[in-house]
């Protein structure tokens, strides 16, 4: 009888010969340390795990960063700016600023929050725990859940909100105007409780108004388009694109919030919009940082770079790498389930990222095989390890190489 040492010897060296690993099914491995407690602590608080508890680790290492209100970071230098254009160019008559600014929310919100208030569908895709964080019931907020029961019915007319989602910031903002009584005909240009004035003039200043802060952030001169989106909370909806580099670049997402949102938080008699963006996506795209790890990096190296930038857009300054430790790639492959439906790729970005880290520099497809016969599906994912602080060894990597394994199999 073979040994169950000499039976894994085996195993890897065959399926190394071939497509270095064979894996019968991927489910959502994240979960691969079973001795987890049975609660889940996320910035001082207790949440009891259930069937939906999926955050992992990781991600729970990084609540409480607060990148984007640490002095010098990217994320602070472009909120700043954001929330400087606003105030300057957005005041009332006294000079005081009719945005309203919060940064500081809680990153745990119900469901109802998240999704019912926002009138997402029970079955939209947004829901899915393979595109969000569970900790049970409440869960890591991926838009703006608290315009309804945080914001609006506090009577203010407009904000600038701040969160961590994925590791990233992303800013939204809120307008309110005064509405009137409409036909109750709904068409792709409005919602049926809205006039087609009424909502020309909240389009008109919606993109007046991003086009300015986009035009303010990227120059003047940058060249912008608008193209028509759909977000279940706003209609009719909008993306912002940006030409950059010589392609277009989407930078944020807007559109005519929903009037039974409103409705729903005692603003009945307003019609409003509201946008998103991703302060990450800015900063790289401004600062030329070139890895979105190295907003998280501890490295003096990093912050050090910006302790002379501004809040003038007009000041400019260009990421310049400091790393110059190699990469290292391995690559693995296994077979989709025989319901291929039931594999969700970001399943298995999650397990590596929750075993490599920041170590992770990249997960790229790498091939996909249909078997003739079987008609079974196996892909095959090339990772790219690379650190940026030491040279990483053969054997580090080979040793997360078979823990990745391990996970799969679970």
């Amino acid at each position: 009888m073979v040994s169950s040492s000499l039976q894994s010897k085996i195993f890897r060296r065959f399926f190394n010969a071939r497509w270095l690993n064979y894996i019968h099914s991927t489910r959502r491995c994240y979960a691969i340390a079973a001795e987890e407690s049975l609660a889940v602590q996320v910035a001082g608080r207790d949440f009891v795990r259930d069937s939906m508890t999926n955050v992992t680790p990781t991600v729970l290492s990084r609540v409480g960063r607060n990148l984007h209100q640490i002095p010098q970071h990217p994320l602070n230098i472009i909120k700043q700016r954001i929330v400087a254009h606003f105030q300057r160019s957005y005041a009332a008559p006294t000079g005081t600023p009719i945005f309203a600014h919060f940064d500081d929310l809680s990153p745990v919100v119900t469901t109802e929050q998240n999704f019912d208030s926002l009138l997402v569908p029970t079955d939209h895709a947004s829901r899915s725990r393979s595109d969000n964080y569970y900790v049970n019931a409440p869960m890591y907020c991926g838009h703006t859940p608290l315009l309804t029961s945080e914001i609006s019915w506090k009577g203010f007319d407009s904000f600038n909100r701040h969160e961590l989602f994925s590791g990233c910031e992303k800013p939204e903002q809120l307008g309110l105007f005064e509405r009137e009584p409409s036909l109750a005909v709904e068409t792709c240009d409005k919602q049926a409780v809205h006039t087609m004035d009424s909502v020309k003039l909240t389009e008109l200043s919606l993109k007046q108004t991003l086009t300015e802060l986009v035009g303010e952030l990227f120059g003047p001169e940058t060249q912008m388009r608008w193209t028509p989106d759909y977000f279940p909370f706003t209609h009719p909806s909008y993306q912002l694109e940006v030409e950059y580099g010589g392609e277009w670049l989407e930078v944020l997402g807007s559109g005519v919030m929903q009037q039974a949102i409103l409705d729903g938080s005692g603003a009945g008699d307003k019609i409003g919009w509201a946008f998103g963006l991703g302060l990450d996506r800015l900063a790289m795209l401004l600062f030329a940082i070139p890895d979105i790890r190295l907003f998280w990096s501890t490295d003096p190296r990093f912050l050090e770079q910006f302790r002379s930038v501004t809040l003038d857009p007009a000041t400019d300054i260009s990421f310049k790498p400091f790393s110059k430790y190699p990469s290292c790639y391995k690559d693995v492959a296994f077979w989709l389930p025989e319901n291929a439906g039931d594999y969700v790729e970001n399943d298995f970005f999650e397990l590596v990222r929750s075993i490599g880290g920041d170590l992770v520099e990249k997960v790229e497809l790498m091939d996909r095989f249909c078997h003739p016969v079987s008609s079974r599906v196996s892909h095959m994912y090339r990772i790219v390890y690379c650190s940026m602080e030491r040279t990483l060894t053969n054997e580090e990597v080979n040793d997360l190489q078979d823990t990745l394994r391990e996970g799969c199999l679970k």
